[in-house]
């Protein structure tokens, strides 16, 4: 079995940003995200009303250059305007081709 060593990117945003973030990752490399509805308490406390909406979790599996550039522009345009957390954790992928 071959395992490929690549980056889990995982982004905990707004969920009205969606759509811009994922235009976004596909524009820095990422072939492929997933996203699920996010829930929980930060630095800023929990969002409590309805009109704020949810927050998202996207994750995308990506070469580490796209992982850098994907969090290079996270800091550059969203954290300083919006509620968005990110992180990257070292991921071995099996078929992970796909991803490059």
């Amino acid at each position: 079995m071959d395992l490929v060593p690549l980056k889990l990117v995982t982004i905990v945003a707004e969920s009205i940003l969606e759509k811009k973030l994922v235009e976004e990752i596909k524009r820095l490399g990422a072939k492929g995200y997933t996203i699920v509805p996010a829930r929980g308490e930060g630095s800023r406390g929990m969002r409590s009303l309805d009109w704020e909406g949810q927050n998202i979790r996207l994750e995308t599996i990506v070469p580490e250059e796209v992982a850098l550039r994907i969090l290079a522009r996270l800091q550059e345009a969203y954290f300083p305007h919006y509620a968005v957390i990110a992180y990257v954790e070292n991921v071995w992928v099996v078929r992970g081709e796909k991803y490059i």
